[in-house]
């Protein structure tokens, strides 16, 4: 049975106008990458400072305006300076991102708070203290200064401190809050690696700080503290059971689905999100269904495939995008996506899966279920070979 679902500006910069990396005709210049944080890479571990040229050259580029991938712990960010309109203006250039969609703001620690927040609420001081620096953004009110841009025109931001070091120097380096979403184009599959963001932006940014495979593998979880209860709005790398260990009364949002324009409360709440070019639908039936439908796709001309993805939910997180981006490749029609255990981290898998299936969910492997898979395969657009 098929629950849900069914077919489902450009950047000026010092390289003038980008169009798919070429301008009349010319090859636009690729954005710069340089190594920070790696081991043998002769800078700094995971758990030492990275302060290093790289790190001070991507800082004085989000002080004059650019645009700057750095890894945190979670995903690759796009990031600019958050109180420089017209740089957070680029993000939403570069990404093709909507309006609609509010960016977070990452500081270096809790003490730069009021730069950007009107209200620290005693829910905020909970929450920072228990899982700050690390994969929590929290949505307070905004300081006036922080430009309305970066909140889609809303009256609330989020914010939050990350755990990478590399994150944390390039933030006290730039001597500004950074607003920055994930390092991909909109909609598309998130980055955990830098390989990953030349492939999105190369020709649209300025640099790439690359530190390796980012550890955790999906988003931040958001918690919205502008009503009054707190609300988990995505999940993400902090998971429900520790939020409510800290804060019980944490109630959770249902799937959003919001209208075309619709300014969201929270990144990450839009139905199509996370996704690859191949369609994908998500299986909510085990594995027996799941390899089911994967024979009877084939059987009848569908090159359906299964997205591979360990059964523990810590290591579906850390391998979900890379695993999406290899097995997103022509001559595939369609890839079925099994289910995690919704414990811990699983909630915040299963969300990523639903959304990169825009909703399209199975439970059977019925004769009319395979057919409904036929038509989200011929609903996709063509793509190159």
């Amino acid at each position: 049975m098929l629950l849900e679902g069914g077919c489902g500006p450009q950047l000026a910069n010092e390289w003038g106008r980008f169009g798919a990396g070429e301008q009349n005709g010319a090859v636009l210049p690729s954005c710069e990458v340089l190594t920070v944080g790696r081991p043998g890479s002769g800078t700094p571990g995971a758990d030492e400072p990275s302060t290093n040229r790289p790190v001070a050259r991507a800082a004085r580029l989000l002080r004059r305006g650019g645009l700057v991938a750095f890894p945190t712990e979670t995903v690759y960010g796009l990031g600019a300076n958050a109180f420089d309109d017209d740089a957070v203006g680029r993000i939403f250039e570069a990404k093709q991102r909507p309006a609609s969609d509010p960016l977070i703001v990452h500081l270096a620690g809790v003490e730069d708070v009021d730069e950007v927040v009107a209200e620290w609420s005693a829910a905020a001081v909970l929450l920072a203290g228990a899982f700050w620096p690390g994969p929590l953004s929290l949505v307070v009110p905004r300081h006036e200064r922080v430009p309305s841009r970066v909140t889609a025109g809303g009256p609330a931001v989020a914010v939050r401190v990350p755990a990478h070091p590399v994150a944390r120097d390039l933030i006290r380096a730039a001597g500004v809050p950074v607003a920055a979403p994930s390092a991909n184009r909109f909609g598309r599959i998130s980055p955990t690696t830098a390989d990953h963001v030349v492939e999105e932006l190369g020709d649209r940014i300025e640099l790439v700080l690359d530190a390796g495979p980012t550890p955790l593998g999906v988003e931040s979880t958001v918690v919205d503290l502008t009503g009054t209860v707190p609300v988990l709005r995505r999940p993400g790398g902090v998971t429900l059971e520790d939020l409510r260990s800290v804060v019980p009364a944490i109630e959770v949002a249902h799937r959003s689905v919001l209208a075309p324009g619709q300014a969201a409360t929270a990144p990450g709440e839009l139905l199509a999100h996370y996704s690859p070019a191949t369609p994908v639908v998500l299986v909510e039936a085990g594995d027996e269904v799941l390899e089911q439908l994967v024979a009877a796709a084939v059987s009848v001309g569908i090159a359906a495939r299964r997205l591979p993805l360990s059964s523990d939910a810590s290591a579906a997180a850390r391998e979900l995008y890379a695993a999406m981006r290899a097995a997103d490749r022509p001559g595939i029609d369609l890839l079925l996506a099994p289910t995690v255990d919704p414990e811990g981290l699983g909630r915040a898998v299963n969300d990523r899966l639903y959304r990169a299936a825009h909703g399209r969910v199975v439970t059977d492997a019925a004769p009319g279920t395979v057919a409904r898979l036929g038509a989200i395969a011929a609903c996709a657009p063509p793509r190159e070979s």
